[in-house]
């Protein structure tokens, strides 16, 4: 009875208002499927609200990673440990955080590269083990793939926006810029290639630890992961078990379903639906997770 009155409570209190991500610093060098943008305004909160900046942030499922660059770059929290199980996606971090000099030389590789049809497949079909030939390779990949997905299968731009084709995403000042402003930031960012659930159990202890769980949205089958994400299955049950132990304080945001909805309540959280739009621009919900919401 106090679960179904509690939902009950935050559904009467939905977060309506679209977050304008015009108005948010774009800081990732992806472009993301089911990227974060549009939740940094909630994580300003969020992380204004403690007391003190937490001494640790750990993104479990980093992806393009614009939570913890936020963190970082604003100062909101001290440090961020940054995780991706992909393996194009974490020879980029890679790169840009663990290579001394990689970072600057994936910059000037982006803005020397002359973009054409023949370049592109040129260069996505070299075959290399280089770590920043993989991630020079992932971003291009990112930039020219419908939607920006990387999982096989994923298709090239065609029209593109205003008709430019290809190079309607391929914006090399703007990508040398963020990625030369990662590089600055390296000495607070510990990047680990690895399964965040892992990740999340060997930290789970820390009690001057916030955590940003932003798991595949796979609940129930959900298509839309296994066509975006190159490993979209995880334990969900087993995400949600490490998630009630953590001595840390936790977000976690994930598809709005009842199937999601019943296991926050089982493990003892709160679920609020926040409104947000998708790449179509179409008003959807996603849920945030957390064991409270005094701060929203």
């Amino acid at each position: 009875m106090h679960q179904i009155s509690l939902w009950q409570d935050l559904e009467r209190n939905d977060t309506e208002r679209v977050i304008n991500v015009a108005s948010v610093p774009l800081r990732s060098p992806f472009r993301y499927p089911g990227g974060k943008t549009w939740l940094v305004p909630y994580i300003r909160q969020w992380l204004y609200s403690k007391p003190t900046s937490p001494e640790l942030m750990l993104e479990p499922f980093a992806g393009g990673g614009i939570v913890s660059l936020t963190a970082i770059a604003e100062r909101l929290v001290k440090h961020a440990i940054v995780v991706e199980l992909d393996e194009q996606v974490a020879a980029v971090w890679h790169t840009i955080i663990n290579d001394s000099g990689g970072g600057e030389w994936l910059a000037e590789k982006i803005i020397n590269f002359e973009l054409s049809a023949n370049s592109v497949r040129e260069a996505l079909d070299h075959d290399t083990s280089s770590t920043r030939e993989i991630a020079f390779k992932t971003i291009l990949k990112n930039r020219v793939n419908r939607g920006g997905i990387l999982a096989p299968g994923a298709g090239l731009v065609k029209h593109g926006e205003n008709g430019k084709g290809l190079s309607s995403r391929w914006y090399p000042g703007t990508l040398r810029k963020r990625i030369i402003e990662i590089t600055r930031m390296r000495d607070r960012i510990t990047f680990i290639e690895g399964d965040g659930l892992e990740i999340l159990k060997r930290y789970q202890g820390d009690p001057n630890a916030v955590y940003f769980i932003d798991p595949p949205y796979t609940v129930s089958g959900k298509r839309a992961g296994a066509r975006l994400y190159t490993y979209p299955n995880i334990d969900h049950e087993g995400l949600f078990n490490i998630a009630e132990n953590l001595k840390g304080d936790c977000l976690i945001t994930y598809d709005d379903t009842e199937e999601v909805k019943e296991l926050a309540l089982k493990h003892g959280f709160c679920a609020k639906t926040v409104a947000m739009k998708n790449t179509h621009h179409a008003k959807m919900k996603e849920l945030l997770i957390s064991k409270d919401f005094m701060w929203l």
